[in-house]
């Protein structure tokens, strides 16, 4: 299974450096990494990141790593990390462009979800 996480670039790039990734502002905040499902993602670049430039979407194998799933926003449940993210949970990193209305270009294969 494959969860998500929005990231700043310039954050991720410095998680490549080091190897791991220990999370950015909210996830530094709440002591977890939030991730997103594959049916959550676009919601939650909508909700959090709209109009955010230099963003990457980080695709990890939530099997590889000790995810805790927790209710959140509208009673869902969320995948969230209570560790480090070691890079060789990583499977795909893309950029994250802008379309005109302010909305992130997903990858194709999470439009179908």
């Amino acid at each position: 299974m494959m969860i998500y996480k929005i990231c700043p670039a310039q954050i991720w790039q410095q998680a490549e450096t080091t190897g791991f990734f220990d999370g950015a502002g909210i996830d530094l905040v709440d002591g977890y990494i939030h991730f997103s499902s594959a049916d959550q993602v676009a919601e939650t670049a909508r909700l959090h990141f709209a109009g955010q430039a230099d963003h990457v979407l980080v695709e990890v194998d939530a099997v590889a790593i000790n995810i805790v799933w927790e209710e959140s926003r509208g009673g869902q449940s969320f995948p969230h990390l209570y560790d480090r993210l070691p890079l060789s949970a990583v499977v795909s990193v893309w950029p994250l462009g802008l379309t005109t209305d302010g909305t992130h270009q997903l990858p194709p294969h999470l439009l179908t979800v």
